[in-house]
């Protein structure tokens, strides 16, 4: 059952980009964007955090997680820190997965040969 709620609610997600990309004039930068800040906001007004226990993977792996978990890094550094929490928890909190990301750009890029679009 959680790989049907985590299913249900990543492709929810999934759904409404594509959406907006279909719809809007928006870009896709930009609507990445609007998930990193939509998660941010979720998680400051308490919503985000029983979505992600309901919903698993579904919920904290796509960019909604990802502004979710800087949010969260940079409270809880706020907290330890102080006002400089506010520079470095976000960083702190999200390392592991900034770090996967770029990696696994190198390894695409080392295995890939880059094309311009015709």
């Amino acid at each position: 059952m959680d790989y049907v709620k985590a299913f249900l609610v990543g492709g929810a997600l999934c759904l409404i980009g594509q959406i907006l990309i279909d719809k809007t004039k928006l870009t896709p930068a930009r609507i990445l964007v609007c998930y990193v800040v939509a998660g941010v906001f979720l998680g400051a007004i308490g919503v985000y955090k029983p979505l992600a226990e309901f919903a698993g993977a579904g919920a904290t792996v796509p960019l909604t997680g990802f502004g979710n978990t800087l949010a969260k890094g940079v409270k809880e550094a706020v907290d330890q820190d102080g006002f400089l929490g506010i520079f470095t928890g976000g960083l702190k909190a999200s390392a592991g997965g900034i770090t996967a990301a770029i990696l696994a750009g190198l390894l695409a890029s080392l295995i890939f040969k880059a094309k311009d679009k015709s």
